[in-house]
Parts: structure tokens; C-alpha cells; sequence
């Protein structure tokens, strides 16, 4: 659970947990040192009372502030999530002061880098927040589109495609960057995602995706810095055996038709859809998990 420090929690990021869980002068939300190491003995069998985690002091917000910087990132999503829910419970009793939209947005960043799902939009992934709607107008056109490029021959129909989903990131903010060719290769174009960096594979065929294809394609974003990643999105879908060869281990998550469509029909957010496959890639292995699991 506990390793080499790897949660990915910057020190700016701690300035909006503590303002999230009350820990500016020591303490954490209404818990007492008793309540405290009880929760974390209870929630995760570890006892935040040992020595091991007062290095910067003995208040609780240090011992949770040194616990979380020293968790590897799925132990660290894990103890915020829980926090979270604490705080959502405890709020009737303890009258928290509510938080301000800006306060919100910053640390639903954190959770996405930290690969998991807004809490407040676990329970409705359409509602983000404000600075992250796209205009239906927007949306709608870009279906549109979607349309017109099916109907396109084979030949301009992937060349399209590329150029459409650039511009579908570029809409959901996620800085889309077109078509490049380096030695040897050809990249359908990348993006950003809470400072990550993906590369695209963009593939609409009349077949669906095999497993050679998945495989070439993580080659390339294996041959890049350690720090990519890779998006595969296939508008005919994968094939059943292809998913399972892949096997586990890549770097490489994959979106379907019916995925885009969700998000250009406004029920899902682009950057949510792209945070959770993330995250259930890291909790399963499989590259490819529908929205139509989304929860």
C-alpha cells in the first residue's frame, strides 16, 4: 500500500485539501485524535498514530499530509475518496462552510490526475462543473459532423475523422493538437488531460480493432516518454478476443462508437469519460471498459 512516494500530490495541491478538509491549524475536519486514528484503522487498517507518520509533527493535518505524500496514487485516491465521504456525512453535525465553485474545480483536477472520478459527479458524470460544460450548440454541431464524416468513402473518411477529433478536444478543453509525422511513423494527434500527455490512434473501419492493431499502437506510445499515454479510439469498436490478447500492463486506453456518442449527445463529459477509463484501467487491467459501466 505504502511505497516509494509516487501519489503524484504536488505541494500547491495541498493548499486545496486543506482548505477541502479543514486542516489549516492541525486539525482535519471535526475529528478528534481519538476519531481520527480510529477512522484510519477502520477505513484502511493503518494506524496514523505510529511514529512512522509524525516526521513533520504530530498534529493530524501533518500526519495526513506526510501519510498522503508518501502513498502510492491509488492509496492516496483511496483516502480522499473516504475523507470525501466522511466530509458529505459529517457536514449535518459539524456545519462545514460550503466551498466555493473555485475551490471545487481545483480539486476535482486532482482527483482526475490522480486518475479517479469527481465525487460530486460520481453520482451524475454529465454535471460538470461550470468552466467545463461545453455549449449544447457546440456539442450538437460536432454530431453533426460525426454524421457527415460516416458518410465519407473509406479513403477521406479516416483523414476526416483525425481532424474531427481534434477538434472534439479542443471543444472539451483538452488542447487537441493535429496529425504529425515523426521518422518512420505517423501520430493521429494527441492531447492533454491534468497535465498528462496522450497520443491518439484514431480508426474508423468497416471491422473492428484486432489485437495487432492495439499492439502497434502501443508500441508507439511505449517508445515515447515514460510519461505518455495512448488513446485508441475506434468508432466500430474492438473485438472481443483482441481486448482479452491485449492483455495487461499497457498504457493504452480505448473508446468506442457508442462512447463518443454518449459525450456529443451531452450525457457525459469528455474529461470524465477519459479519467474513468483511466481509472478502471488501473483497477482491472482491461484497456477497454464502456461507459455503459460508468458508475
Amino acid at each position: 500500500m505504502i511505497a516509494t512516494p509516487n501519489s503524484n500530490i504536488r505541494t500547491v495541491d495541498f493548499r486545496i485539501i486543506d482548505r477541502v478538509f479543514r486542516m489549516e491549524g492541525g486539525y482535519v475536519l471535526d475529528f478528534s485524535d481519538r476519531t481520527f486514528g480510529g477512522f484510519f484503522q477502520e477505513t484502511f487498517g493503518v494506524d496514523i498514530d505510529d511514529e512512522r507518520w509524525q516526521a513533520d509533527g504530530t498534529s493530524k493535518a501533518k500526519r495526513l499530509r506526510y501519510y498522503l505524500r508518501k502513498a502510492d496514487r491509488s492509496t492516496a485516491l483511496r483516502t480522499l475518496d473516504a475523507l470525501w465521504e466522511y466530509r458529505e456525512v459529517s457536514s449535518a453535525l459539524a456545519d462545514y462552510p460550503e466551498l466555493d465553485e473555485s475551490t471545487l474545480t481545483a480539486y476535482f483536477r486532482i482527483i482526475r490526475r490522480l486518475g479517479g472520478t469527481p465525487p460530486i459527479e460520481s453520482a451524475a458524470p454529465a454535471a460538470a462543473p461550470p468552466d467545463q460544460r461545453v455549449d449544447s450548440a457546440v456539442a450538437s454541431a460536432l454530431a453533426a459532423r460525426l454524421v457527415e464524416v460516416s458518410e465519407m468513402d473509406p479513403q477521406a473518411r479516416g483523414y476526416a475523422f483525425e481532424k474531427f477529433l481534434k477538434d472534439v478536444f479542443d471543444a472539451y478543453g483538452l488542447a487537441g493538437r493535429a496529425s504529425f509525422r515523426l521518422k518512420g511513423e505517423q501520430i493521429d494527434g494527441s492531447f492533454m488531460l491534468d497535465g498528462e500527455t496522450y497520443l491518439l490512434e484514431a480508426k474508423w473501419t468497416n471491422a473492428r480493432v484486432d489485437v495487432a492493431t492495439l499492439h502497434a499502437f502501443n508500441g508507439k506510445v511505449e517508445e515515447k516518454a515514460g510519461w505518455s499515454r495512448g488513446l485508441i479510439i475506434s468508432q466500430s469498436g474492438f473485438t472481443e478476443d483482441g481486448q482479452h490478447a491485449f492483455g495487461r500492463g499497457k498504457r493504452v486506453i480505448c473508446m468506442d462508437g457508442f462512447d463518443l456518442h454518449q459525450v456529443l449527445s451531452g450525457r457525459l463529459h469528455l474529461a470524465d469519460v477519459i479519467a474513468w477509463k483511466v481509472r478502471r484501467a488501473a483497477e482491472t487491467g482491461m484497456a477497454h471498459v464502456s461507459v455503459r459501466d460508468f458508475q
